[in-house]
């Protein structure tokens, strides 16, 4: 996995102006240069994400492994976003060759049109070509030559709402000039024109750090930290909770405090709010519910604990089987720091930490559990519905609505998913899927069922997968809407841009836990979280997927007789920790588990209860000098002993 180099929002540098750049420039065109570059070549070099206003695109993170770099995402459901925007200063007013970084994401399956359009606007008018309307792959695309002043208004003019996408820009004074799109080369690049050091800076020293914000790595970090370590907690969002939180919306499962062990589950208890009284599914309801605000306050609380959101970890450097420090990276500014540890817990759900540390590791691509983007949607004619509506055009639908304009048309969409004459949940009185218990029509779209990727890598294809969910979210509503006539009044409201995972790299510790030992009750001495939930897992629902492929969108999961077991059923301790690296743990869907018995393990409440655990047992390796295996060696019973206090219980 290639390790990005990210773009600065920081004033002096979210652009770089060249003069005499030849060596920089050499360094971007790479073999591709089609005329090579002088000493006086002049050029301007604009990274989306540093725009001085992202006006309504989203900052999507998620695949610049991958890519190379975040990017800006058009997410307006069908509906234009409003302009990013930014204030460029060029070398010198004249001619210039513009290059614009994107890709049309439907390209890879060969459908037609391209939603992804948009414009770039330099004071006000707009540059000739289209963007977002060539390649299957993130690519330069040619603008052709546009006049520019000394000093303009640059912005980025969504066409359509639907998901288009913009990383960079670059303005080049020489118009032979053709920039390369190699990844590795583009970053070395990027950190040149960012003025960037080579090494990163000193992030400090801690005695946990905890790769991972949601719901495992922040109990992990606060019980950590309640126990007197000094902890950093690293999440590449603005927000904590990962699927737990309200960009992904999938509800906290599970059930917490339950004896021998009946405070395991209060830190749990404390950062999540209360199940709401709702009938039916509880994933992709209003914000509110997810309450954000609540996991970064009780976090901010605890003075141990050094919190650094909008930070990716890229690396790991590593001394033998002994982490020494973990590599960061602001999504913001492209800075790099150096967070050097005692101990590390990988929280990240595709087991970074430990892949980049030669951690030992289990995950094939192919027969996996897919991946959701959930969505909803609102009723136009309901002034309850609009007032909370979560769309980016609030104002105008609120306006409308004054004025008795409440029907919401929906353009064709030839480029989703052709369901034109396909069952899906949802559609008419079809019951044969979807949420049991809920009622057919609206109640049945956008659920947890709605996922895919099954074939595909959770790491390396997320960008692809997460598309795929907007091609089947789009083709529905348009089926809905168009063929079959019906919701003249309602819209889609929200949809997840931020994928929700289930299944990626497992690390494997001294125990790997199966579905066979829930099955058969097997009784652990080093008893450490408790599971109730199911061996859920889940695959293709067979009712829909007839002539649909590679494209298959709804799960059905794994229950009833030989999924059940006696519960609740408390996990051996041994799963939480790595059996090659001997300073790293692990809690979250990422732990020592095999394929099916990540079932029962992966629901956020059971992986809070995980991380509550792995922050006591941290305690212990740092207070007595130990490895995370000698605390079940040597002080197993010290660990009971912690599990036993009030997760609000803070060491002196």
């Amino acid at each position: 996995m290639k390790h990005p180099i990210k773009p600065s929002s920081h004033p002096t540098r979210r652009q770089f102006i060249g003069r005499g750049g030849a060596a920089a420039l050499a360094i971007l065109a790479g073999s591709r240069l089609q005329a090579a570059p002088t000493a006086s070549s002049d050029f301007l070099f604009l990274e989306a994400e540093g725009f001085d206003d992202h006006g309504g695109w989203e900052l999507d993170q998620q695949s610049m492994d991958q890519m190379g770099s975040p990017y800006l995402l058009a997410h307006g459901l069908g509906i234009p976003v409003k302009d990013a925007t930014t204030q460029a200063t060029f070398p010198a007013a004249g001619t210039y060759r513009i290059w614009v970084r994107t890709r049309d994401w439907v390209a890879p399956w060969k459908v037609p049109g391209a939603p992804g359009k948009f414009q770039i606007r330099i004071d006000g008018k707009p540059v000739e070509e289209t963007f977002g309307t060539k390649n299957a792959e993130w690519h330069w695309h040619d603008g052709g030559l546009v006049e520019v002043p000394e000093k303009a208004s640059i912005a980025i003019h969504d066409l359509t709402g639907f998901e288009g996408r913009c990383e960079a820009i670059l303005f080049c004074k020489d118009p032979g000039f053709k920039p390369d799109n190699d990844p590795k080369t583009l970053n070395a690049f990027r950190r040149k024109l960012l003025g960037l050091p080579d090494q990163p800076t000193d992030g400090g020293t801690y005695d946990l750090v905890v790769a991972g914000g949601g719901i495992a790595g922040v109990c992990t970090a606060i019980s950590a930290a309640r126990q007197g370590l000094r902890v950093a907690l690293v999440q590449d969002r603005p927000v904590l909770g990962g699927n737990g939180s309200s960009e992904v919306r999938v509800w906290p499962e599970g059930h917490t405090n339950f004896e021998p062990f009946k405070h395991v589950g209060d830190i749990v208890n404390e950062i999540l709010p209360p199940t709401p009284e709702l009938k039916g599914s509880k994933n992709a309801k209003s914000s509110d519910y997810y309450d954000d605000a609540k996991k970064l306050r009780v976090v901010r609380q605890e003075p141990n604990i050094t919190l650094l959101n909008d930070h990716r970890a890229i690396g790991a450097e590593s001394e033998g089987k002994h982490i020494k420090a973990v590599i960061i990276q602001s999504t913001r500014t492209a800075e790099r720091k150096r967070l050097t540890g005692a101990f590390f817990a990988d929280c990240t759900g595709d087991a970074c930490i430990g892949h980049y540390a030669g951690a030992d590791y289990e995950f094939e691509v192919g027969n996996n559990m897919g991946s959701s983007n959930l969505w909803n949607v609102l009723d136009a004619a309901s002034e309850e519905q609009v007032l909370k509506c979560e769309c980016k055009d609030k104002d105008a639908l609120t306006a409308k609505f004054e004025e008795g304009e409440i029907e919401q048309p929906f353009p064709r969409c030839p480029w989703a998913i052709d369901l034109t004459d396909k069952p899906f949940p949802g559609r008419g009185e079809y019951k044969g899927g979807g949420m049991p218990g809920a009622k057919p029509g609206l109640d049945q779209l956008g659920g947890w069922f709605w996922e895919s990727g099954y074939d595909k890598s959770s790491i390396d294809d997320i960008e692809l997968i997460r598309d795929l969910n907007f091609r089947a979210m789009y083709g529905a509503w348009d089926a809905l809407k168009n063929v079959d006539k019906v919701y003249p009044n309602h819209r889609l409201g929200w949809a997840a841009f931020i994928a929700g995972k289930r299944e990626s790299r497992r690390l494997m510790g001294d125990v790997v836990l199966s579905a066979k030992h829930f099955l058969d009750g097997v009784d652990w001495e080093d008893k450490a979280f408790p599971c109730t939930w199911g061996i859920d897992l889940h695959t293709p629902h067979d009712d829909f997927d007839d002539g649909l492929e590679g494209e298959e969108f709804i799960a059905i999961h794994s229950h009833g007789k030989g999924y059940t077991y006696k519960g609740p059923y408390w996990a051996p301790y041994r799963c939480l920790y790595s059996r090659n690296i001997d300073n790293l743990f692990m809690a979250g869907r990422d732990l020592s588990v095999t394929k099916d018995g990540i079932g029962p393990t992966r629901v956020m409440r059971t992986c809070g209860m995980i991380g509550e655990t792995l922050g006591k047992a941290a305690s212990i390796c740092v207070r007595k000098q130990t490895s995370p295996r000698g605390v079940f060696e040597e002080h197993l019973p010290l660990l009971k002993e912690l599990m036993n206090i009030p997760g609000a219980t803070r060491r002196e």
